[in-house]
């Protein structure tokens, strides 16, 4: 019973990661790159709004990470 559960709560740390992992690359990764290079509305961004927006989906990445971390703990030895 604890290998099945041990199974389960790995694969739902990873999911949690990899949601964290794609936070990053859509909310992070993303505008950087649309600002840097002008494409699409980011570079009519005040640098202030992109901030904060940046550190907002930084915030949900990490969360997510931690979660999963936590995730993680449970496994029964």
């Amino acid at each position: 019973m604890s290998l099945a559960y041990n199974e389960q709560t790995k694969l739902f740390a990873n999911a949690l990661d990899r949601a964290s992992t794609a936070c990053f690359t859509v909310g992070i990764v993303t505008p950087i790159a649309g600002a840097l290079y002008g494409i699409g509305n980011f570079a009519q961004l005040s640098r202030f709004w992109l901030a904060g927006y940046l550190c907002a989906w930084l915030s949900v990445a990490v969360l997510l990470h931690y979660i999963a971390r936590l995730t993680l703990r449970r496994l029964i030895p």
